[in-house]
């Protein structure tokens, strides 16, 4: 064989090796399991809802929130939305302040046609929109759509494990989906953790009375069924001063007399300032001065001692999961003393 044969046939060795170990080589593409080319990262996941398994795009860019349980989440892990029931979210929302982000309005007269123009690639569901669900699949039939309601009303047999198993899984769901998967570990270690220290801070014998204060009024918000204080009765272990028949998860608190519920003499009193969080009500006069001249009410061990513990403001429209660790802290701090 020549020389010059002999260098041919190198040289075109050489290149048969380059183009096998080049990744760019169209060649060398494969695509198995919704993983991008030449990519070890899926450029899709399987999440389960309360419909069944979706499959969902991993970090889409055109995402629309309607759960009032994420827009805390998300807006922290800076993904963007293009839409949002601004109505019925706190005003100090980044998003509510974001021209950018459409307003859906609220739950009762939203404007999914806004949904619908915005063109997405997920849409969230849950709590207040929970719904219109199907409605919004058809607006949106090109986009993968999420239903993360979970049920702690007064039909749910476990209102207090459903609540904490929801928001676990809504985190963890929602880190899959915006590959914050190390972010939602850690908010759910340290749901876990807040839990456990109000747990240990009751002392399992004292009564608690819950209630939600709307429009100037004192609610009853019932043991396991009550609006955001009712499940945790169960989780808590929380002794309750007072328990009706018929009780519900009415957004303002079931009907019961001031007096009744002074008659009952809680030990604690745990406070929702439905108000507070509700934009529109300017005029509202606050949860605390509520509850400060109401004259049945003083003379309650609750009162008297000072033992009353109030949610965070933003509580009636934003049910995060970091609300949840935030009013857990103040419940085993203020508990502890």
């Amino acid at each position: 064989m020549g020389k010059f044969k002999l260098t041919a046939i190198i040289a075109i060795f050489a290149m048969m090796l380059v183009a096998c170990s080049n990744p760019n080589n169209e060649a060398g593409k494969t695509e198995s399991n919704g993983q991008a080319n030449g990519s070890t990262e899926a450029s899709t996941v399987e999440i389960t809802d309360i419909h069944g398994t979706v499959t969902v795009p991993v970090n889409p860019k055109k995402v629309v929130s309607l759960d009032s349980r994420s827009f805390e989440t998300l807006a922290n892990w800076d993904i963007e939305l293009v839409a949002a029931p601004k109505d019925v979210m706190p005003a100090d929302s980044p998003y509510v302040k974001d021209d950018s982000v459409q307003n859906i309005g609220n739950h009762r007269e939203p404007n999914l046609e806004i949904l619908a123009a915005a063109d997405p690639e997920l849409v969230i569901i849950g709590q207040r929109f929970a719904g219109y669900y199907e409605e919004i699949k058809k607006l949106v039939p090109n986009a993968a759509v999420i239903d993360l309601n979970f049920d702690v009303s007064e039909e749910a047999d476990k209102p207090g494990e459903n609540l904490v198993n929801g928001l676990k899984d809504t985190t963890i769901t929602l880190g899959k989906i915006f590959d914050k998967n190390k972010e939602a570990e850690q908010l759910t270690a340290d749901f876990d953790k807040a839990i456990e220290g109000a747990k240990s801070a009751y002392n399992g014998t004292d009564t608690v009375m819950s209630v939600i204060v709307s429009g100037g009024n004192i609610g009853f918000s019932a043991p396991n069924s009550g609006r955001v204080w009712g499940p945790m009765y169960e989780i808590f272990g929380w002794a309750p001063a007072l328990e009706v028949d018929k009780s519900s998860s009415d957004h303002q608190g079931d009907e019961v007399s001031v007096e009744a519920i002074a008659q009952s003499n809680p030990d604690w009193l745990f406070v929702l300032d439905r108000d507070a969080a509700v934009s529109s009500e300017k005029d509202a006069v606050p949860a605390q001065d509520v509850i400060d001249n109401s004259p049945a009410l003083q003379n309650t061990t609750a009162v008297s001692e000072g033992q009353i513990v109030y949610a965070p403001n933003d509580t009636y429209t934003n049910e995060s999961i970091q609300t949840y660790i935030e009013l857990f802290e103040n419940l085993a701090n203020t508990l502890a003393k």
